[in-house]
């Protein structure tokens, strides 16, 4: 019988129904990322109704994205405590007052409370750190490129915010929006405690928070993926959270609000479809590849954006094919944690870099509107920023060591 636990077809009978725990975890990454992205939406409407200044508005939106990026390194090393379904719950639960803050906060107008409310939000976008953990634990090693790339498909949230957030303010108004969004919370994590359970292979870890995130801040793979999801995953939520912004403002009398939401909409679909792929291919041909294949993308297509090209079909394709890179290079970023960090120490890891990716998304927002140029309506200054920090990424990651790869 132990002997039968141990071995390969043991370990596949033990994680039978790993696909559907993924895809559970992945439903209620869904509803965690609308929340969080639900400020962005409805940024012209904040800034119209308050009067905000660039400064302001870019403020407002990469708020939420600190708080959620700072927060994970905390989740993620209390995932490995606790377990995901807990954490799961947790999350989701702490997230719903944090809608209704910010619904508060537009109801009366008010841009402090719209911070601070924006700030308790961030909490949704925590989830992340959760799941990747708990998704990799029902997979044998040479799989989590895989479940982890599912799991990531829980960015789908963002997707959903863009394109139903600013339809349902406008269609049953602006409080039962975030009502619904709330009550979609809650419903969640009732699902979640009754039905989503911890692999057989997870075992708790009872070190304390501290010395477990300075653990995984002494190995070098924290770094290293660190500072590449920072780039991939924190481009990806910047121009989640600041696209509208950026067509509305660029091109004002070709795109609108909806129009900005549903292109915004595509953008993130894009990288969700776009990661489970790069977490496959990671463990078909190596992560590293992949990610170089990644950040060569990014480069080259942030270099066209910033050419600002009249807006149609070019700048359409263009968004897209940046929106998959980013989404290859996540998928391949977690594809390359797994192997190359030991098994107690993913949770605290996979949360520091997934810190790493929100924080990434913090700082474009404010920098581009701290370098934008209202002589030429341009944000010339802040692409031409992406595309050098993107060239240092495709030379860091081309130094890398790589992972064994799936058969060889």
């Amino acid at each position: 019988m132990t002997a039968a636990t141990t071995s390969p077809a043991g370990t596949s009978t033990e994680l039978r129904g790993g696909l559907g725990q993924v895809l559970l975890a992945t439903l209620a990454s869904t509803i965690a990322f609308w929340a969080w992205m639900s400020i962005s939406p409805l940024q012209k409407t904040y800034a119209t109704e308050m009067g905000l200044d660039e400064g302001q508005i870019s403020l407002m939106l990469a708020t939420p994205v600190l708080v959620g990026a700072l927060g994970r390194i905390v989740v993620g090393a209390m995932t490995d405590r606790f377990g995901g379904r807990k954490m799961f719950t947790i999350v989701l639960l702490l997230s719903a007052p944090a809608v209704l803050l910010v619904a508060l906060a537009g109801s009366i107008r008010s841009f402090p409370l719209l911070m601070l409310a924006g700030f308790y939000l961030g909490v949704a976008g925590t989830i992340f750190a959760a799941g990747v953990p708990f998704s990799g634990a029902w997979f044998p090693p040479e799989r989590r490129g895989f479940a982890t790339g599912v799991f990531g498909m829980g960015m789908i949230g963002t997707a959903v915010s863009a394109m139903f957030t600013p339809r349902l303010a406008q269609d049953i108004g602006y409080l039962p929006t975030h009502l619904l969004i709330a009550g979609a919370l809650v419903v969640m994590a009732v699902l979640v405690w009754f039905f989503m359970r911890e692999s057989p292979q997870w075992q708790p870890n009872h070190e304390k928070l501290v010395p477990k995130v300075i653990g995984a801040l002494k190995l070098a793979v924290t770094w290293e993926m660190a500072f590449l999801y920072g780039i991939v995953f924190g481009g990806f939520v910047a121009f989640s959270t600041f696209l509208p912004k950026y067509l509305t403002t660029i091109y004002p009398d070709d795109v609108d609000a909806l129009g900005a939401g549903m292109r915004t909409a595509l953008f993130a679909a894009a990288a969700v479809v776009a990661r489970p792929i790069g977490g496959v291919l990671a463990d078909r041909f190596g992560p590293k590849v992949i990610s170089l294949v990644s950040l060569g993308g990014i480069v080259s297509l942030a270099y066209i954006v910033g050419q600002q090209p009249a807006e149609g079909i070019v700048t359409g394709v263009t968004f897209i094919l940046m929106a998959a890179a980013m989404g290859l290079g996540m998928g391949a970023v977690f594809a390359w944690i797994g192997p190359s960090t030991p098994k107690e120490k993913v949770g605290a890891v996979s949360g520091v870099v997934a810190a790493a990716g929100g924080l990434g998304g913090y700082f474009p927002p404010l920098v581009m509107g701290a370098t934008y140029d209202a002589s030429t309506n341009s944000y010339h200054l802040g692409l031409w920023l992406l595309v050098l920090v993107g060239a240092f990424a495709l030379v860091v990651a081309g130094m890398l060591r790589d992972v064994g790869r799936k058969g060889a």
